[in-house]
């Protein structure tokens, strides 16, 4: 819940990425941040923003990731997904673990590793 001098939550989107090789959390939550908004224009954002500067937005970005991975996702890289607005990323247990079905060691698995990681994301712009 938003404070009164927080700026209100004008969006909400969610995304699903996964890293079906390399069990790389990072490349699983960038790709669920992308899924969550890479097929939206949210023009109307220009009206709620302070001058209509797109810099003002706030973006709160909540990642579920499967404990085994909790920690290894950078924070830094997934920021980057945002082209505007200043980001937070908050992590928690969440996601799923799955077999891919196929260790492919030249696609990055570890030997005998045919775990495949499933991250969520919520993305919630504030103007």
């Amino acid at each position: 819940m938003s404070s009164p001098k927080e700026p209100k939550i004008s969006v909400v989107e969610i995304g699903m990425g996964i890293d079906l090789h390399g069990q790389n959390a990072t490349v699983a939550a960038t790709r669920a941040c992308r899924n969550a908004i890479e097929t939206n224009s949210l023009p109307g954002l220009a009206r709620l923003l302070p001058n209509g500067d797109f810099s003002k937005m706030r973006i709160d970005v909540k990642l579920g990731v499967p404990l085994p991975f909790l920690n290894d996702v950078n924070v830094d890289v997934v920021q980057k997904q945002f082209p505007y607005g200043s980001v937070n990323v908050t992590i928690e247990v969440g996601g799923l673990v799955c077999s891919s079905g196929v260790v492919l060691e030249e696609q990055g698995d570890r030997e005998g590793d045919d775990r495949a990681i499933i991250v969520v994301a919520a993305v919630a712009v504030r103007c």
